[in-house]
């Protein structure tokens, strides 16, 4: 794995998210994106799925749920300072790396034209399995597939209409191997409350704020950062 070499976020005006499932941004990486819109700095979300298959309610009408999860990932992006999010609608899953779910997060990433794209880790991790869901590698998988070559490349999908763009830089959650870690403690507050947005998917709320600080403060602590600091890990790639 290279050195992270990310540019400055002060020459950084826009970013796009690109992740599986409505929570997987707030999980991995909210309060990084909240110290970038406070930053000054644009970024959109990008939801490949509408997470039919989530939540604890047997009693529910299942075909309620993809209005449900896009609402409460749309409230949730507000604690963060995100206004614009894409949903594509695939179906939570069954993602697969296709050319189709390829073309299309090329199309988002030419219409935003982004300078930075973060997304989910196509490569399994064994020490946490959960974050290796098989719609986060797919999706993780296309992103990376977009990224290079496939937005930036004019000859690639002749059908879209939005001009090529190369991004440059790849951030990616849950890798097995990070390179670069965010201070995320000012704005750890507002990774909590874009969590707690997603109401539907929490059995027990008061046990997912007491692991997330916890698992945030570990991450803390490997990135070397003082006592009382909160966190986040990610892999950067330049082209």
């Amino acid at each position: 794995m290279p050195e992270a070499d990310p540019r400055p976020d002060a020459e950084i005006e826009r970013i796009l998210v690109v992740v599986a499932h409505p929570d997987d941004i707030d999980f991995g990486g909210a309060g990084t994106v909240a110290l970038w819109t406070k930053a000054g700095i644009e970024v959109q979300y990008c939801i490949v799925t509408d997470g039919q298959a989530g939540g604890f309610e047997p009693d529910r009408d299942r075909a309620e749920i993809p209005a449900v999860r896009r609402a409460e990932q749309t409230a949730a992006a507000q604690h963060v300072g995100v206004r614009d999010l894409h949903f594509l609608g695939y179906q939570d899953g069954s993602v697969e790396p296709t050319a189709e779910l390829v073309r299309d997060i090329s199309q988002v990433i030419r219409k935003v034209r982004p300078q930075r794209l973060l997304t989910q880790s196509p490569e399994r991790s064994w020490h946490r399995l959960q974050v290796s869901h098989p719609d986060h590698m797919a999706a993780a998988e296309a992103t990376v597939r977009a990224f290079y070559p496939a937005a930036g490349n004019p000859y690639a999908y002749p059908d879209l209409t939005e001009e090529a763009w190369e991004v440059g830089e790849l951030w990616m959650m849950d890798h097995p191997v990070a390179n670069h870690y965010v201070d995320i403690t000012d704005t750890f507050d507002q990774k909590l409350a874009a969590l707690m947005s997603h109401t539907s998917q929490h059995r027990d709320p008061d046990g997912l704020r007491t692991g997330i600080r916890r698992n945030f403060a570990a991450v803390a602590t490997a990135a070397g950062y003082p006592a009382n600091h909160y966190a986040e890990a990610f892999t950067v790639v330049r082209l």
